[in-house]
């Protein structure tokens, strides 16, 4: 029997911008369709011929001549910006989309754990949407039984359980959802992003599970922007780059690789063109910057002085609640911290109107230590909509100058170098009572 779980051979993907699907509105318009589809798929297979490039302006290939090899029993991070092709890749290994050219052969029953709450119907009750997202995993009634307490301990819902899901939170949903899905034991388990489902502590349960998984010996194929839970969970990795795959090889290596294309971006992100900046119909992002202690856009800061990210994006309507944040991560993919503009104890009430905005927030000087890091954008209304989401949008490099300080050598170990508070006193012991006295040095 072949080791191989998953092979990928020349593996390519293309949509068709502002394509429509063909309606036919008489059996006649319907035969003549399927007559002239073998003529169609002609025009297709010359197509496809174009992976160099020449293809029509309303053609987009989301992967290109990809192939690659997964062994049974290991586990897979497949890594890429945003727009990269890593959900589309898991949908045709999923069997959800066909591919356009190439083959992908999966060995092995595969689950899928891509868009959680696919077949929940909102008018049924939390147990009547456990089996029925059950059946359509793949899962009898009896297993459903078996293992339907501990379905939903996992989700942490048993309260609402008997209630219908359209009165569930948003996260209360996801949750659930995932739970059903996550108790399948398949051979080949594909996974995309499920970490960004509920709060921090059921994210933790979601890494726990997936680990619990890699350690069972399945195969899985593993999507994540949290790249300490890449490293954590998987010991191989394939970075994708615009349809493409870049790199093949150890998770580790794969994490460093992938967060360096965003130093070779520079400190600086612009959108080019205002239209088709990242956002909706309501926000576009506008620009992404760092600025040193003079107010100046650098990539290489300091380690002394502190470093400013500025945020700058525009409202075409009215937004109430709008949280502007980012998470900072170290070289090799550890979160370092998140921040948003509603710490501090801001208003989680406030209206923003129509116009443009600058969040901005500042990190100490002598808090980072030497190294490469990277800034991943998220912009949201809590609890209710994922506005925008850019991983790695921006990257920089903190230098050492002869210390935190900058006097002496001070090679601290760490993520973070902080300077901290410290007293000491002296201590005497006189007539047995013991005398404390604050030394200034």
């Amino acid at each position: 029997m072949s080791n191989i779980a998953v092979r990928v051979e020349n593996l390519g993907k293309r949509y068709r911008i502002g394509a429509a699907a063909e309606r036919h509105g008489s059996l006649r318009e319907a035969i003549a369709h399927a007559v002239k589809s073998p003529f169609r798929n002609l025009r297709g297979l010359r197509d496809l011929s174009r992976f160099d490039g020449g293809e029509r302006d309303d053609v987009v290939w989301a992967l290109r001549d990809v192939s690659f090899e997964v062994k049974h029993g290991e586990a897979t991070a497949i890594v890429g910006r945003n727009g990269a092709g890593k959900s589309t890749l898991l949908k045709i290994l999923s069997r959800i989309t066909e591919p356009s050219a190439g083959r992908a052969m999966v060995h092995g029953r595969v689950g899928s754990l891509l868009e959680v709450g696919t077949g929940f119907h909102p008018e049924l009750t939390g147990r009547e949407n456990v089996f029925l997202n059950g059946s359509i995993l793949g899962m009898d009634r009896a297993y459903i039984e078996q293992r339907f307490d501990e379905i939903v301990e996992f989700s942490g819902v048993g309260k609402y359980v008997d209630t219908p899901v359209k009165r569930y939170s948003s996260g209360m949903y996801l949750r659930l959802a995932f739970a059903v899905a996550a108790h399948l034991e398949p051979e080949i388990l594909v996974v995309d992003e499920v970490l960004a489902v509920g709060d921090a502590e059921f994210q933790k349960k979601c890494l726990g599970k997936m680990g619990e998984v890699a350690r069972e010996g399945r195969t899985v194929l593993f999507v994540s922007h949290n790249m300490g839970a890449v490293t954590r969970l998987c010991t191989q990795g394939i970075l994708l780059d615009r349809g493409t795959v870049k790199m093949q090889g150890r998770s580790s290596d794969i994490v460093s690789q992938y967060l360096s294309m965003g130093s070779e971006e520079g400190s600086q992100f612009v959108a080019a063109d205002p239209a088709r900046a990242p956002g909706n119909d309501r926000f576009r992002l506008r620009a992404v910057r760092l600025l040193d202690h003079e107010g100046d856009a650098m990539s290489t800061f300091d380690i002394r002085y502190p470093i400013t990210a500025e945020i700058e994006y525009e409202l075409l309507r009215p937004i109430r609640n709008l949280r502007v944040g980012f998470r900072l991560l170290s070289g090799d993919g550890t979160v370092v911290f998140s921040t948003t503009d509603m710490d501090e104890g801001k208003s989680h009430d406030s209206h923003r109107t129509v116009g443009t905005y600058v969040s901005r927030c500042t990190i100490p000087g002598g808090f980072l230590n030497q190294g490469r890091y990277s800034l991943s954008l998220g912009i949201d209304v809590p609890m209710v909509e994922s506005v925008v989401f850019i991983d790695n949008i921006v990257s920089f490099f903190v230098e050492p100058t002869g210390g935190v300080v900058g006097a002496i050598p001070d090679n601290r170990l760490g993520v973070v170098c902080p300077l901290l508070p410290w007293t000491v006193e002296s201590v005497a012991v006189e007539g047995g009572e013991a005398r404390r006295r604050e030394v200034a040095l």
